[in-house]
């Protein structure tokens, strides 16, 4: 069945974009959750990314997030690119920077769309991206003395 224009929340909000930052603070899940919001999202996809005790088989004893000064236009790039794709009515998402200890979060998304498995996908795309795109770079520090760097979060 072809959209006829009668739901509004079938299509891409006008400013579906709500909320993007990198903070050196502690993240919320309820706050990237609130503002995505929207009475034409019958589905929203929430991801939250946290530091893990291992990595690579190895016990991480420490790790921080450091970011490039274009890492906000970049996220925004990326944010873009998922409205343009999918019929996103709400975006958010937030990434720490910063030593951080195990269990902290990392990284919160959330998409709203006006089907759950559009905002499933939305989201993967979002998150996906994030890491591959966004200049965000992760330093581990293990339990054995050794370290490395990754490209990004």
């Amino acid at each position: 069945m072809a959209p006829t224009h009668d739901h509004p929340g079938e299509y891409a909000a006008d400013d579906p974009v709500r909320l993007l930052a990198i903070r050196d603070t502690p993240l919320s899940v309820d706050e990237v959750f609130r503002a995505v919001g929207d009475d034409a999202a019958g589905g929203i996809a929430l991801f939250v990314g946290t530091v893990r005790n291992h990595d690579g088989g190895q016990d991480v004893g420490a790790l921080g997030y450091s970011c490039h000064p274009s890492a906000e236009d970049e996220l925004r790039k990326v944010a873009e690119k998922v409205v343009a794709d999918f019929p996103v009515r709400a975006l958010a998402a937030v990434h720490r920077v910063g030593e951080l200890a195990v269990g902290d979060l990392a990284v919160v998304v959330a998409v709203a769309c006006p089907h759950r498995a559009e905002a499933f996908d939305a989201c993967r795309k979002l998150i996906d991206d994030l890491k591959h795109e966004v200049p965000i770079w992760k330093h581990q520090r293990f339990s054995d003395g050794t370290e490395e760097w990754v490209g990004a979060c």
